[in-house]
């Protein structure tokens, strides 16, 4: 802790934000989460804030709110999939996440998907932690479906203590560092091996009704483990699951969408993601070679798709600045 201490993230004199732009900074931030307060008239103690650093984002989050939730509904709601390595650097907080619930003291690290529903309890008591904000498909794509999300490393952990100094040096590392993109990869692959899973099936289904969104949940994993092979379709998930296509678009209907758009849209987040890291990476990959390795061969209904979920062109997200904040 005291390398993550050396780089200015805990709160000797308290920040104080008002209620409602805290929840603004927080939903720019990290997406569609809700808080709930004790009383919304008071300021909240603490910040919301984006850190970026080395190439990677992260999320800055400190509160004395009563808890923060994100059901399926703000699931829905967010364009973007993302896996968080959340560090505790003050207080506690308890966390439901994918069937467990956990309780980070200082130290304490867990992997949280934003593709499922989480709750953050504070009780109102102060809390601060550190986010690392990972794409969801890159982490899959390269070994994630063996990742054992919502385990918590306890602070004397060695993984979470290895986890915490790569942390503070990635912090404390420009991207411009000549070192910077080999720093990026070990955080990465530290990650993953940090949190992989004991062999047991690390997704749990506590919270899911029926066989159908067990078996959604499992095409979820298989699309990203294979999202950029040539061979995936709605005909080769049906064969992998062991359902006919009518059954597998009838899953998909209750999602009120086809089983190719679901395909289609992971491809798009990913091309998303990949897009951004262009930003900081020095060779000759285009966006062109982007949306081919993302699994799409036509690259006017690539730019045209792209567009329509996320309001922008690949050649304008390109183009545009990151908006970074720095360390303080």
């Amino acid at each position: 802790m005291e390398l993550l201490s050396s780089v200015g993230l805990l709160h000797k004199d308290r920040i104080r934000t008002p209620f409602s732009r805290w929840v603004d900074d927080l939903h720019y931030t990290c997406g569609s989460f809700r808080p709930r307060a004790m009383d919304t008239s008071l300021d909240i103690r603490g910040e919301a804030r984006r850190i970026n650093a080395c190439g990677m984002e992260f999320s800055h989050i400190s509160n004395d709110l009563d808890r923060v939730d994100h059901d399926w509904d703000d699931v829905r709601r967010d364009a973007v999939e993302q896996l968080f390595l959340l560090v505790q650097l003050e207080g506690s907080c308890g966390v439901e996440h994918n069937g467990r619930h956990s309780a980070l003291n200082v130290g304490d690290c867990i992997l949280v998907d934003s593709t499922k529903p989480t709750t953050f309890h504070f009780g109102g008591k102060f809390s601060n932690h550190l986010s690392l904000n990972l794409p969801r498909q890159l982490i899959y794509f390269h070994g994630g479906d063996k990742l054992d999300v919502a385990q918590t490393l306890e602070a004397a952990d060695p993984m979470a203590v290895t986890l915490r100094a790569l942390l503070a040096k990635v912090l404390s590392t420009p991207e411009s560092d000549v070192h910077a993109a080999n720093l990026r990869q070990l955080m990465l692959d530290a990650t993953r091996q940090a949190f992989v899973s004991d062999g047991h099936n690390s997704l749990s289904f506590n919270s899911l009704s029926d066989l159908a969104s067990r078996r959604l949940q499992m095409i979820d994993v298989l699309i990203d483990q294979h999202l950029t092979s040539p061979y995936l379709s709605a005909q080769w998930l049906a064969k992998r699951v062991g359902v006919s296509m009518r059954v597998l678009q009838l899953h998909f209907r209750d999602l009120g969408m086809t089983c190719t758009t679901f395909i289609r849209d992971k491809r798009l987040r990913f091309a998303h993601e990949r897009i951004k890291q262009l930003h900081y990476q020095h060779g000759t990959q285009t966006i062109a070679d982007v949306a081919y390795s993302a699994g799409f061969n036509d690259l006017s209904y690539f730019n045209r798709c792209f567009k329509e979920l996320f309001a922008c062109s690949p050649s304008e997200l390109l183009r545009s600045t990151p908006h970074r904040k720095g360390v303080h």
